[in-house]
């Protein structure tokens, strides 16, 4: 095993295929970001999402995707043009890992891509002594989707953060009340036909416990790009956004919220909570 893979790896105590491979896909997902900021990516995007939480805000739950937002719209960006920077960092570790662009209409707002590689392959080279890592099934696949969003509305604020492993690198990524603004975004006007994303709703309580602020202004400039919640000339206020919290705590399935994210966190017994009563409760605390 590659000795800054197994000093990466160290942290984890893994008790089931399931765990390995969230070990696995997180230790890609800091080699993937090493690689983009050795290629440049980050004069160009910042870093965000729950990924982006749990890497430098200490978020207690996996994220499967690695999301960014591009700072300044360019027309002529291509996300495959660092795919071979990518793939260079993943080689330089021993780990062989495709990477695909995911085709879009060519006016979409956002430009994927997905990172592959095979599970028996990865178990090998992460969990070698592992009996039950070798029994992996040899033609499955594991997959990091990464996205950046080409239409990033003005108003965020950055700062860059730094890591240590698996090489020092450095990332630009929204400040804290940015990204609580793009996480309420996200309740407020993500929109799923058969369930509710309870991830947000997760990360939502996760600001909430810190006392985090968000950042308003970017809230509306956002709000104002998803269209309907508020008017192009309105002006956003504290009070209008818990209002509009508290439409949509009043009338989520947290059911639905709770299955979707049971499978992304440990500690399962906070979800037993989970009611309308809990989330309005947390309105009166909300500051910007």
């Amino acid at each position: 095993m590659n000795s800054v893979i197994q000093t990466m790896i160290a942290k984890y105590n893994p008790q089931n295929d399931e765990e390995r491979e969230s070990a696995i896909k997180e230790i890609i997902q800091e080699i993937a970001l090493a690689g983009l900021s050795r290629a440049g990516f980050f004069n160009k995007a910042a870093f965000c999402g729950g990924t982006c939480l749990r890497i430098f805000h200490g978020l207690n739950r996996f994220s499967e995707d690695l999301d960014f937002a591009l700072l300044e719209k360019d027309p002529n960006f291509k996300l495959d043009n660092y795919f071979p920077s990518l793939k260079k960092e993943f080689a330089s570790y021993g780990l062989d890992m495709s990477v695909e662009l995911k085709k879009k209409d060519e006016h979409a707002e956002a430009q994927s891509a997905f990172l592959k590689g095979n599970t028996l392959m990865l178990m090998l080279s992460f969990f070698p002594k592992s009996e039950d890592a070798k029994r992996a099934v040899s033609n499955q696949k594991i997959k990091i989707k990464f996205e950046i969003d080409l239409d990033n509305p003005s108003g965020g604020v950055t700062e860059f953060k730094y890591k240590m492993l698996p090489a020092p690198y450095e990332v630009q990524i929204f400040d804290e009340p940015t990204l609580f603004a793009s996480k309420i975004h996200a309740i407020l006007c993500r929109e799923y036909k058969h369930h509710v994303k309870g991830r947000d709703y997760y990360d939502y309580l996760f600001y909430i416990g810190k006392g985090s602020k968000f950042n308003i202004k970017y809230l509306e400039n956002k709000l104002k790009n998803s269209g309907g919640k508020i008017g192009d000339s309105e002006t956003l206020t504290l009070e209008k956004v818990k209002e509009l919290l508290k439409e949509k705590f009043e009338t989520t399935n947290y059911e639905s919220a709770k299955e979707d994210v049971t499978n992304f966190v440990n500690d399962k017994d906070g979800l037993k909570l989970w009611k309308k009563e809990l989330f309005i409760s947390t309105i009166d605390s909300l500051k910007s």
